[in-house]
């Protein structure tokens, strides 16, 4: 059963429900609150959460995990680094946040990386300012597929909460929903994508290990509650990729721009050592690694909060002046 999307993230509660756990602080109002608008991709309408500032001298693009969506960047990222003075934008990738997927189309990882790829450009066609990419989760390794596969000069820098290469197994074996899920999962996945099955939706909450998004156990209630990011489903071929994208340009050649790694202490989804494997093989560009205090997989806790958003800005600068 398909749950009807609202036109608005003003007409969800998830989020407002949600940024209760966060600091006063990064609670946003109706006034506060991004811009929302939609862009065309491929007959895909992708929803953007937006700060547009003229006066800003670089934009930072954000990107959700396979258990969040677009406003859970805003709240945490997007409003806070667009008070600093970056242009921010948040987009939900397909399948995600509110972002309408083209009816009778079934998308996978390789359309995730090809639709971040698209947008850079959509957004350089517009200005000519750096733009940094960062991404949460998932989408952290995200953001070095797209910086792999984007035209040279696209990207400043990348910043991800985790990186993690599922083609790992280590990676996969910690970060699957239980064991069994790790060691079958994927020769499955490969198995019923070549099938009509692969459009079959599955629940995110079977296939990762989703119910260590968030430490606190209430914030847990209304992540799981929510179709549009954490209790979402993906199709099976979606899945496959996943586990199995290889990027443009192996770690040892990557040069693409400067990384850093805002790594949550408290993480029980992805420690560190989880990211460790990909980020130790890239040698030709400089890579950073901020720990998060007291911060769990989807940060709501202080000092982690703030610690991420000052790495960040100062990340940001250093690498756009």
């Amino acid at each position: 059963m398909s749950h009807p999307l609202p036109a608005s993230y003003r007409d969800q509660r998830a989020w407002r429900d949600l940024q209760q756990f966060l600091p006063e602080r990064l609670r946003l109002t109706d006034a506060t609150a991004p811009e929302e608008e939609f862009w065309d991709w491929r007959g895909h309408r992708v929803h953007l959460d937006r700060y547009r500032d003229p006066a800003a001298k670089a934009k930072v693009v954000l990107h959700h995990g396979v258990g969040t969506n677009g406003r859970q960047m805003s709240l945490i990222l997007g409003a806070p680094l667009a008070a600093r003075g970056f242009e921010t934008v948040a987009l939900d990738n397909l399948g995600y946040g509110l972002t309408r997927v083209r009816p009778g189309t079934t998308p996978s990882y390789d359309d995730w990386v090809d639709l971040v790829v698209d947008f850079l450009a959509f957004e350089q066609s517009r200005d000519d300012r750096p733009i940094v990419l960062y991404g949460l989760s998932a989408g952290g390794m995200l953001t070095y597929h797209v910086a792999a596969k984007a035209p040279r000069g696209t990207l400043r820098g990348i910043v991800g909460m985790t990186f993690l290469d599922q083609r790992d197994r280590r990676v996969r074996a910690q970060t699957s929903h239980d064991p069994l899920t790790a060691r079958v999962g994927a020769p499955l996945m490969g198995l019923l994508a070549k099938t009509p099955a692969a459009a079959v939706r599955y629940p995110m909450s079977l296939a990762g290990k989703m119910s260590a998004l968030a430490n606190d156990r209430a914030a847990m209630k209304v992540f799981m509650k929510d179709r549009t990011s954490a209790a979402n489903r993906v199709g099976v071929r979606f899945l496959d990729r996943y586990l199995h994208y290889a990027p443009a340009v192996e770690p040892e050649e990557f040069d693409a721009c400067p990384v850093l790694l805002t790594q949550p202490a408290e993480d029980r989804w992805s420690p560190l050592h989880l990211s460790t494997p990909l980020l130790s093989r890239i040698t030709r560009v400089p890579v950073d690694t901020v720990l998060l205090d007291g911060a769990g997989h989807y940060p709501l806790e202080e000092p982690g909060l703030t610690q991420m958003q000052d790495a960040i800005a100062d990340f940001v600068t250093e690498h756009t002046a």
